[in-house]
């Protein structure tokens, strides 16, 4: 397996869908880190020699956040959010939806599984 920023891209794929499988690059990223390198995006990554490997390696390494620091930086970016009492924070501390989505009948992934609220008791049994 050829090893690019940390990540294992998978063999089978191609170049350009093969490095997407990075966190921080997206298929235009990759289309332009493959003109930038003269790499060919339609060669599979088995195929690939290693010096086409390493200029990839390289081109992505020096020019790019990828991986770890795009992680930090959303993180950071959402204490930030939380810590200045934004909507944005506030919503995202309580763990709701964050960009205006309705939550009164949506927003299951956000909120969790449903809480049953009021079960009534049964009627069956009770002599009045």
């Amino acid at each position: 397996m050829a090893r690019i920023a940390g990540i294992d891209i998978p063999r089978n794929k191609k170049i350009k869908v093969a490095l997407t499988y990075i966190h921080g690059i997206g298929a235009s990223t990759a289309a332009k880190i493959i003109e930038i390198t003269g790499v060919d995006g339609e060669q599979r990554v088995s195929d690939m020699s290693e010096e086409a490997l390493s200029k990839l390696r390289r081109e992505i390494e020096t020019k790019y956040k990828v991986e770890g620091e795009v992680r930090r930086d959303v993180q950071n970016n959402i204490k930030r959010l939380v810590e200045i009492g934004s909507y944005r924070g506030l919503r995202h501390r309580l763990g709701l939806p964050t960009r205006g989505q309705r939550t009164h009948t949506n927003g299951r992934t956000r909120k969790g599984r449903k809480k049953t609220v009021g079960l009534k008791k049964s009627k069956v049994g009770k002599k009045g």
